[in-house]
């Protein structure tokens, strides 16, 4: 058990993460304030559904957010989206206008568009 325990640190330190960090829960994100961000920002592109539908038309179309591709995907690659901005887009970098957990509030509302599931499953930070 010890070695398994200690495999398991060493390769946490090898990719880079403390041990500190492995404590480290992620903060609740705060989905109203998501929201306000959403319709301040993301509403004009993305729509108030955020399906695409936007004021703003462009090539390629922006994301529908309530797409299985995009809701399928992990918190940190839509993070690395929002912050960094897309090549070949309209999608820019948010990194100037907008905070980290500004940028994670307003994912926490983009999970809150997925299509509701009988499982339960739909709408959460992963």
């Amino acid at each position: 058990m010890k070695i398994v325990l200690v495999g398991a640190v060493l390769l946490a330190l090898a990719g880079g993460a403390s041990l500190k960090e492995l404590n480290v829960s992620q903060p609740e994100r705060d989905v109203l304030s998501g929201r306000v961000i959403f319709s301040t920002t993301c509403v004009r592109c993305h729509g108030i559904d955020g399906k695409g539908e936007g004021q703003m038309k462009f090539t390629p179309p922006v994301a529908d957010l309530t797409s299985p591709a995009v809701q399928g995907k992990l918190d940190a690659r839509l993070f690395k989206s929002v912050h960094d901005g897309k090549p070949n887009t309209a999608m820019g970098a948010w990194r100037e206008s907008l905070t980290d957990d500004e940028i994670w509030d307003a994912l926490a509302y983009v999970r809150t568009l997925a299509p509701q599931q009988n499982d339960g499953m739909g709408g959460e930070l992963r």
